[in-house]
């Protein structure tokens, strides 16, 4: 799922393409992408973008006369800029959005149809569809530490909460906790303050340097390759490499539809984390430290 660094990649580059450009028309293929009535898309034709902005993992375009466009592209929605009124992918296409000097198209691969398009009129309607998770960047230490322990969550689940903070999801939350020292699995109210100092900084860190990276890296260019898993990550994505700071192999814990990946050495004490569904089918034989899994290793 595109996470805050990802959506201010494509708001940084849609900038440059559409701000100030009127919308010539909207050519939809999915009837589960639109999740709105009023106003129509027709209602857009012709309206000017004014702003662009991110509201959590969402897309926010604002057009004249006080309407919006609210996209959020959950875990395989993407977008596209092609030439003017260039075709619709058959199988993945949801949406085109023409301009005068090109086309936005968003895609969808995989059968789940989860991306969303919310047409909207008034600000008051786009604050509606906000979870209220607060923007780090916008916080203090003493504020981000509050927040933080205000219930009494994982690390994990706590940072990816959309309603706890803004923009963060599976991929970065595994990079902060990594940056951190800090087990997925900690609960927010047992961590001291030193803890706390550290994994603001860390947040505020790890979210500021991969948004300015994949800026820098796209350049120009429309960012065609938009992916939770990059290399130069540390942790996400990484299961059984080397972590970059002390070269334990990375372990993960599935969970629903899920993961966290970390290192043992570095965030847990050398201690392994239950994976539910691998616990529970190897019960005593689940390994809990580093030496257990390399004993189990060497005994295959």
């Amino acid at each position: 799922m595109p996470e805050l660094p990802d959506v201010e990649l494509y708001l940084n580059a849609l900038r440059r393409r559409i701000v100030g450009r009127e919308l010539q028309g909207i050519r939809l293929t999915s009837p589960f992408f639109v999740r709105t009535v009023d106003p129509p898309p027709a209602a857009f034709h012709g309206r000017r973008v004014a702003t662009l902005r991110r509201m959590g993992k969402r897309l926010v375009w604002g057009f004249e006369d006080d309407l919006f466009a609210v996209f959020h592209l959950m875990i395989a929605g993407r977008l596209r800029w092609r030439e003017r009124g260039a075709a619709i992918p058959g199988k993945v296409g949801l949406a085109a959005f023409d301009f005068d000097e090109g086309t936005v198209i968003v895609t969808e691969a995989g059968s789940r149809k989860q991306a969303s398009l919310h047409l909207l009129r008034g600000s008051a309607a786009v604050d509606a569809l906000d979870p209220g998770g607060i923007e780090v960047s916008s916080l203090d230490e003493r504020g981000f530490g509050a927040r933080l322990r205000q219930e009494n969550h994982t690390l994990k689940r706590a940072l990816t909460d959309p309603h706890v903070f803004s923009g963060i999801g599976n991929a970065y939350s595994d990079e902060i906790l990594h940056r951190a020292s800090l087990s997925p699995m900690k609960l927010t109210q047992t961590l001291s303050d030193d803890e706390v100092a550290r994994l603001f900084a860390s947040t505020r860190a790890v979210l500021d340097e991969w948004t300015k990276a994949l800026i820098r890296e796209a350049g120009e260019s429309f960012p065609e390759k938009v992916t939770a898993f990059r290399p130069g990550m540390a942790v996400h994505g990484r299961y059984g490499q080397p972590c970059p700071r002390c070269g334990t192999p990375v372990q993960r814990i599935v969970y629903a539809r899920n993961e966290a990946n970390y290192c043992p050495a570095c965030q847990t004490g050398g201690r392994l984390l239950a994976d539910r569904a691998l616990s529970r089918l190897l019960r005593e034989d689940w390994p809990r430290t580093l030496e257990e899994l390399e004993s189990n290793r060497r005994r295959r």
